[in-house]
């Protein structure tokens, strides 16, 4: 088929599309162009996307193994470990014309040749006459022995696999995502584990109220400094934490307590290491990448895949499946994918929205359809799925159905907004802020595309930069965060605007909802992973959960604040509930008020001027009551309006609402109000 069969959906939503028409059916043929291809060569995309099942070092239900390596510039293939004493000529594999290398080690008394937890590296014979030790890139457990040294691939194959107890949760109604790295969830100065993870902090999360958690920094990485982005072994999960079977029941543990698990799925890049990494896997160093400039990130010191080739392909589809069928993910944030998408790689490029910067011979159509292949596949043969994609560029129909000609993820993150926060906290004073730039920001999305909001993640606790508490209260939180002391002026405003931020950009920023580990309850400092310029040191690359659980300390209230508005959605559904209705933003009064879900939220960010009897629009009559109040003495506000307060509507229209409210709406404070009739 020439023309996506649902074409017309996507014009429907934007019609303005139809302009590059050529542009979006180029693409669409393309991927059809594979598609068909896999269906006559490979039984179609689904089996062609089961690679790990063929590939690498697989072991039989027999005992027999199976080796299978794609190595384009080999000579010859050999397998060596500790299982044939490193003999480099005992065990020598058969080539076929595509470049694999195949071999087949029948299990001895019932036994595999390869034992469970033995190393094993590949002995290359390049065609010029080097010779390479590599390990398989589909290695599924890689384990580095001493400080500095290189990865080990070990052979993982227990004799008894892990017996999986719950069965996957529905996909949740409201998608509120909890990011998380499992290294640093613990306050100890120390790399944390699979297990501590998933008995200390999954229970954490679950009484929050999320219903997602989302794990960096998973697959495996040479670099921890690199925050997991710097990948070197793509199906196997990180051994610094803990072995396979401690990060199934870490997925395991989640799905008991109703939790999807999303993964961090990097497949824009990858790390440069050579001896235990993809690069120059063949001796070539366009085996999985680009040649030359087009094959490397500057910026990033990495190398780019090159999605035109077939055994790319093979290995990063089969990678979106390993995970979901051997460790029962439920789905994936793609990370970094601009520089995937554009041959600029998106350095130095500010995107204005124009639709030319989307459509030009700047874009990599084949990274595209890599895209369109892994979310079609992903979304037919695993319905539960959830896509989320990492684009600061603003592609149009990025979160639109294959079918209608988009590139097919769920959601898109709203990358905008924590800039947002971060340049009003660092340039303005508060009562410079622009009620219409907030506006602005947190409803500049495309209609028809879904969005994760967010005040902050990861990227803004990053040493270099702040986290919104710390931008708010700086070393004041060092001091003043008792609760046996009077709160000072900074404290007063940082607690206050904390709440206020996360309310505002959850209800009126996206249709999900993300926050980073500790930031929920406004954890102090930054994240700086052991390295050279800090003395290779812990102290930071943790998150000190310690805080929060002090009662003496005031983070409580804040974590109390999140929790009770993961509350209100879960009741209520805002998030889900189409976009909100805002009828007012007034830069004078400093207030933002809106509908949605059947709420209606008023948010003063006046440092000082307090409202009696204020008049808002409210759509639906009738007799509403305080949902949620950011000054609750429940979270240490000063309690200033009664939350058994009824409030009447008044028949008389007003900011475009059939009817009004009269309302005291104290400075720095955010209300949310429902029909309790």
């Amino acid at each position: 088929m020439d023309r996506p069969p649902e074409l017309d959906k996507l014009y429907a939503g934007d019609p303005y599309l139809r302009t590059f028409e050529s542009d979006i059916l180029y693409r669409w043929q393309c991927f059809s162009k594979l598609d068909r291809g896999f269906a006559e060569h490979e039984g179609g995309l689904n089996e062609f996307a089961a690679g790990y099942k063929t590939r690498g070092l697989v072991q039989e239900a027999n005992g027999d193994i199976s080796l299978c390596e794609w190595v384009p510039n080999a000579e010859s293939v050999s397998l060596v470990g500790d299982f044939n004493s490193w003999n480099e000529s005992s065990h020598v594999c058969t080539r076929d014309d595509f470049g694999n290398f195949r071999l087949h080690l029948p299990a001895e008394g019932g036994k595999p040749v390869v034992p469970h937890m033995s190393k094993y590296k590949l002995r290359i014979q390049t065609k010029d006459g080097r010779t390479l030790w590599r390990l398989s890139p589909w290695a599924k457990y890689t384990v580095q022995f001493s400080e500095g040294a290189d990865y080990e691939a070990l052979h993982w194959a227990p004799q008894k696999p892990y017996s999986w107890q719950h069965p996957r949760p529905g996909k949740p109604r409201g998608v509120r995502i909890y990011e998380a790295h499992v290294g640093i969830s613990s306050p100890e100065a120390k790399v944390a584990s699979y297990t501590y993870f998933a008995d200390s902090v999954l229970p954490r999360i679950k009484n929050l109220g999320y219903t997602c958690v989302e794990l960096m920094a998973v697959m495996e990485h040479a670099y921890y400094g690199s925050f997991g982005y710097h990948v070197t072994s793509f199906f196997a999960a990180s051994s610094r934490y803990g072995t396979p079977d401690e990060l199934k029941y870490l997925v395991d543990k989640a799905h008991s307590l109703g939790l999807y698990v999303i993964l961090d799925i990097v497949h824009s890049h990858a790390a440069r290491n050579v001896n235990d990494g993809l690069n120059q896997f063949d001796g070539t160093d366009h085996c999985f990448f680009h040649s030359g400039e087009k094959g490397a990130h500057r910026m990033w010191d990495s190398r780019m895949f090159n999605y035109t080739k077939w055994e790319v392909l093979r290995f990063l589809l089969s990678n979106l499946r390993w995970y979901i069928d051997e460790y029962h993910i439920d789905g994936f944030r793609y990370d970094g994918i601009t520089a995937m998408m554009y041959w600029h790689r998106g350095i130095s490029e500010g995107f204005s929205g124009d639709y030319h910067e989307y459509f030009n011979t700047g874009v990599d159509v084949d990274a595209l359809v890599y895209l369109m292949l892994a979310n079609r596949m992903l979304h037919q043969l695993y319905p539960f799925v959830i896509t989320v994609a990492e684009d600061v560029s603003g592609m149009p129909a990025l979160c639109r159905p294959v079918a209608e000609g988009g590139i097919g993820f769920d959601y898109r993150l709203s990358m905008a907004t924590p800039d947002m926060w971060i340049k009003l906290l660092k340039e303005s004073r508060d009562d410079d802020w622009s009620m219409g730039f907030i506006w602005w920001t947190l409803t500049n999305r495309r209609v028809h595309e879904k969005c994760i909001a967010y005040a902050e993640s990861h990227d803004q606790a990053l040493v270099g930069d702040k986290t919104l508490s710390f931008w708010l209260m700086d070393a004041e939180m060092y001091v003043n965060m008792s609760t046996i002391s009077e709160r000072t002026v900074v404290i007063d405003r940082g607690l206050a605007l904390h709440k206020m931020i996360r309310l505002i950009t959850m209800a009126l920023g996206g249709e999900a909802y993300l926050t980073f580990i500790g930031n929920e309850f406004g954890h102090p400092e930054w994240l700086d992973f052991p390295r050279e310029g800090n003395g290779f040191s812990y102290y930071y690359a943790r998150r000190q959960m310690n805080l929060v659980d002090d009662p003496l300390l005031r983070y409580q209230y804040l974590r109390d604040f999140d929790r009770d508005m993961q509350l209100l959605e879960e009741n209520h559904g805002f998030l889900t509930a189409g976009r909100a209705f805002v009828s007012r933003k007034h830069d004078g009064d400093k207030l933002i008020v809106f509908e949605r879900g059947g709420l209606l939220f008023v948010c003063n960010f006046h440092p000082s001027k307090s409202y009696t009897h204020y008049k808002v629009g409210v759509e639906r009559p009738g007799k509403y009551r305080v949902a949620l109040d950011t000054d609750s003495k429940t979270y240490d506000g000063y309690g200033r309006v009664d939350p058994s307060t009824d409030y009447f509507t008044s028949a008389e229209p007003w900011d475009g609402r059939d009817h009004a409210l009269f309302l005291y709406v104290p400075a720095r404070v955010a209300l949310v109000f429902s029909r309790s009739d």
